[in-house]
């Protein structure tokens, strides 16, 4: 798989993972930029979404994601998660 078809399905099945574990509409999350704001922008990712979140982007896409790796600004916007996940999956 190239780079760019890497990406870009790490892009929808994250897209999937919001749609799914927030209850957001689909075409909510598919008008995310990255500049999307999410903890702290979006009502439905609070504290207590933001673990079942990252378990479901772990089982989705087989990473780990450690505990000290979770922070603010990985979960700032949209682009942020996005990138820290693409560089998760190597």
């Amino acid at each position: 798989m190239s780079s760019h078809a890497a990406a870009s399905d790490t892009d929808s099945v994250l897209r999937g993972v919001l749609q799914d574990v927030l209850g957001l509409a689909a075409d909510r999350v598919a008008a995310f930029t990255p500049e999307t704001g999410l903890f702290g922008h979006l009502p439905e990712l609070d504290s207590m979404a933001v673990a079942g979140l990252l378990t479901e982007v772990e089982d989705r896409l087989g990473i780990v994601i450690e505990d000290d790796e979770v922070d603010g600004e990985m979960l700032e916007t949209y682009g942020a998660l996005l990138t820290f996940v693409q560089a998760k999956r190597g």
